[in-house]
């Protein structure tokens, strides 16, 4: 192993250690949620990325357009998601989050985000500053990994 892997594997190993700190604060707000798995994880698609067509939903839980319609129906009923036509094609179903589901997913994320700044605010400010640079190069090397042809 090179040095470069054990340092990557040390920035991994702490990176899982901070999760340990912040995640127990999500996991309180998902369980307030009330919301079966598969009812997580769409609501978590339609927050991550925005309006879906309800066969894209079904392909991503890997479940049929049937089952994602039942999922759907009782995410609806709740008032956490809204489904419309589209105009041009009254086939297609766009499924998104209503203004209900977008504040409680907003909320768990905050949660989190408070944790995450408490512990970043009991840091010194150069340290703060190589965590920043470093971010943004990890942000930088995966803008440039999407873009690569497959």
């Amino acid at each position: 192993m090179t040095e470069k892997d054990e340092v990557v594997d040390r920035i991994l190993q702490g990176i899982s250690d901070i999760f340990r700190e912040v995640l127990p604060l999500a996991h309180k707000e998902l369980l307030e949620m009330d919301l079966t798995a598969p009812q997580l994880k769409v609501v978590l698609l339609l927050y991550l990325y925005g309006s879906k067509r309800m066969s894209e939903l079904a392909g991503s839980l890997g479940v049929t357009l049937a089952t994602a319609t039942g999922i759907m129906d009782r995410l609806v009923e709740r008032g956490l998601v809204s489904r419309e036509n589209l105009k041009d094609d009254r086939r297609v179903v766009m499924c998104r989050l209503s203004e209900q589901g977008m504040e409680m997913t907003d909320n768990l994320w905050k949660t989190s985000r408070e944790k995450a700044r408490e512990l970043l605010s009991g840091m010194e400010l150069s340290r703060l500053k190589m965590i920043d640079e470093a971010l943004g190069d990890m942000i930088a090397v995966s803008a440039d990994e999407t873009k690569a042809p497959i």
